[in-house]
């Protein structure tokens, strides 16, 4: 049965060969690869355990070292230097799953045919065009639309833009 038939509209055609690769299978440099190589690694159970034990190696030498200011010194470069390398590879993951979700979104809006194309691309929005949609979605949860009703009187309110 042709989409025609069934009363859907038919997507556009799309690439006869999916190419779906493993983050660290895709050609986009070592730093890529090995940010999310740590961030796997450092996101896991073992490498709580890890740190745990660390910081209790690190306790219970206390008192052979006195408590002495180099004591104190190791473990406060230790956990300086790793959170301040951290950050950079957790904000790279983050950005690249981030931007991957932004795009599995835009296609699933641009996907449904009721839906406003123009919230694809929302992220690129001002303050205050997300303050007015947002106040335009208050006001049709207020007024009790069904949601079929509440798309095709808000596309209706872009038209008359």
């Amino acid at each position: 049965m042709s989409h025609a038939a069934r009363g859907t509209a038919a997507l556009p055609p799309r690439r006869e060969k999916a190419h779906v690769r493993r983050v660290t299978e895709h050609p986009d440099g070592w730093f890529r690869r090995f940010a999310c190589s740590v961030s796997d690694a450092v996101g896991s159970y073992w490498a709580f355990v890890a740190a745990l034990g660390v910081v209790l190696v690190w306790a219970i030498t206390g008192p052979v070292f006195h408590f002495s200011d180099s004591w104190q010194l190791v473990i406060n470069t230790g956990t300086t230097i790793v959170t301040f390398l951290m950050v950079f590879l957790i904000q790279a993951t983050q950005n690249r799953d981030g931007k991957a979700l932004q795009l599995k979104l835009d296609e699933l809006i641009r996907a449904q045919r009721k839906a406003r194309n123009v919230f694809a691309d929302l992220e690129h929005a001002t303050e205050a065009e997300l303050k007015e949609f947002e106040e335009e979605f208050r006001q049709l949860r207020r007024g009790g639309h069904r949601p079929e009703t509440a798309v095709r009187k808000a596309a209706a309110e872009v038209k008359k833009k």
